[in-house]
């Protein structure tokens, strides 16, 4: 997007991409909002853009491995254009995106990495390359290299990431009829479902997703790094795992598995914002750490979008001034601080600490799913009511004390 920006303004412009091709090496769930930058760039970008369905149902599914407990949002002003988010393919979407640069006369180089930043006169101008040996010289320098963002760490701006700052995804593709995904999820012509599963990981800290495509379903898990890593179990081992749930296998029963991939997520919140500028370089996207989740909402891919357009927009400024100290690319936390981008980071703040809560993941969904089966169930005695049973469960499985804690860090986060 900062390509596409810089290009369509005049600017000299080149692109560098690791991969065979832009979109090769990135990897997310699989759905894309309507954000106005998008928009903006693209009006009724749905319907040039390479989407696969447009979302009209969202569901939150409370789990065990005996039950779940759902909570489904069907919306008719989803089903109707401007839509509210589609589905997508990265390397397809990314590679159409990166096309639109191209055509707007950004140079692509592929199959290229920025292997360290080039100083000079006390500033970043240039990066060195693998790939094509040798090295590129810009005015400016824009790293949107994804989590780990070595461009970044190497101009100083961030330290190198610890485990409790990482998420891990892995997904799963699943091909599956157009037909049957229409059926299982309750779906016509080009709707879309998105599911969020929480409890998906058993101990782990995490959640499980799922979207619905033209003839696929992506399926899989978000977790915390060092929670996996205390659990001793293997990404694989875990999404198995969580595809032998009853309520799993019969959404995806007689699917054929097309591709597996897994990367890495920042998900230190708004607090493990690193600095987003220096002398000659500005960052965007998961390099900076643009991305979270309340529990509820997951944003990451429409704060990319929106930041490396605000980087574009920055980085124009200060060619048109010849300007490209840090003092001159400060105007992009101002943008940033402006957006709806950081305004949301900054509302959920403490969600990282609700989402360090262990009990979360497993005790809550059993809490939930105790009362739901003794709510309905038959047993020839009298009923009780639903605040004794939400007081038993709660209390017998968690106490007071810990209840009330957990409560305050929820209220936080997400009031």
């Amino acid at each position: 997007m900062a390509a596409l920006k810089l290009a369509r303004a005049g600017a000299s412009v080149c692109l560098l991409e690791r991969g065979k091709q832009p979109g090769s090496k990135n990897m997310f769930g699989g759905l894309v909002h309507n954000c106005p930058v998008l928009n903006e760039t693209f009006p009724d970008f749905w319907e040039t853009a390479p989407v696969e369905r447009h979302v009209y149902k969202k569901v939150l599914a409370f789990m065990t491995p005996e039950s779940a407990v759902s909570l489904t949002f069907d919306n008719e002003n989803f089903d109707r254009p401007p839509y509210n988010g589609v589905t997508v393919f990265r390397p397809v979407f990314d590679a159409w995106l990166a096309q639109q640069a191209n055509k707007a006369g950004a140079l692509l180089l592929c199959e290229c990495t920025a292997d360290d930043v080039i100083r000079k006169d006390g500033r970043i101008n240039g990066v060195t390359v693998k790939g094509r040996e040798g090295e590129i010289r810009g005015n400016i320098i824009i790293a949107a290299d994804g989590a780990l963002s070595f461009t970044a760490q190497k101009a100083g701006l961030r330290p190198k990431l610890q485990p409790g700052d990482m998420g891990v995804g892995i997904k799963l593709l699943l091909g599956l009829p157009e037909e049957t995904i229409n059926e299982r999820f309750h779906l016509v012509r080009d709707q879309g479902a998105d599911v969020s599963f929480l409890g998906a990981a058993g101990d782990i800290r995490g959640g499980g997703f799922l979207y619905t495509n033209h003839a696929s379903v992506s399926i899989g898990l978000v977790m915390h790094l060092e929670s996996l890593k205390l659990s001793e179990k293997s990404p694989y081992d875990v999404l198995n795992d969580f595809l032998q749930y009853p309520q799993v296998s019969r959404l995806i029963k007689g699917a054929v598995p097309l591709e597996y991939s897994a990367h890495l997520i920042p998900e230190g919140g708004y607090k493990a914002i690193p600095p987003l500028y220096t002398d000659g370089l500005l960052v965007a996207g998961d390099a900076a750490g643009l991305c979270y989740t309340n529990g509820i909402n997951v944003e990451g891919i429409n704060l990319a979008l929106t930041s490396g357009a605000l980087a574009a927009e920055t980085a124009m400024e200060a060619l048109k001034s010849k300007d490209y100290s840090a003092k001159s690319l400060s105007s992009y936390k101002k943008k940033l601080d402006a957006s709806f981008v950081l305004k949301d980071m900054k509302n959920f703040k403490h969600s990282p600490g609700m989402m360090g809560m262990d009990r979360l993941y497993k005790v809550y969904p059993q809490i939930i799913a105790g009362i739901m089966e003794n709510l309905y169930k038959t047993e020839g005695k009298p009923r009780p009511k639903l605040l004794k049973l939400i007081r038993r469960e709660a209390l017998e499985k968690v106490g007071l004390t810990k209840l009330l804690a957990d409560g305050f860090k929820i209220g936080r986060s997400l009031l």
